[in-house]
């Protein structure tokens, strides 16, 4: 099951589940719109992939299924993967 992490990895921007400013990568790394287009160019720091808008679990699927509470932060920020 995805995995809905509840925090931006670049600037530890809170994301709550029914959030549409958050976008991933193929593996679940997690980023707000903002860094995710000004900072990264639309590509994860971390794999290179693309970084598309996470789907929103609907409400009721929540209380069974709910978000992650792991934040995953870099305290350095993130840089683009074209510049690495």
């Amino acid at each position: 099951m995805l995995e809905l992490r509840p925090s931006c990895e670049c600037c530890d921007r809170d994301l709550p589940p029914e959030s549409r400013d958050a976008l991933i990568c193929s593996f679940e790394c997690t980023f707000c719109s903002d860094c995710a287009s000004d900072v990264l160019g639309g590509f994860c720091p971390n794999c290179g992939g693309e970084l598309v808008r996470w789907p929103v679990r609907p409400a009721e699927k929540l209380a069974a299924n709910p978000a992650s509470t792991k934040r995953v932060f870099k305290a350095e920020g993130c840089k683009s993967s074209a510049a690495a």
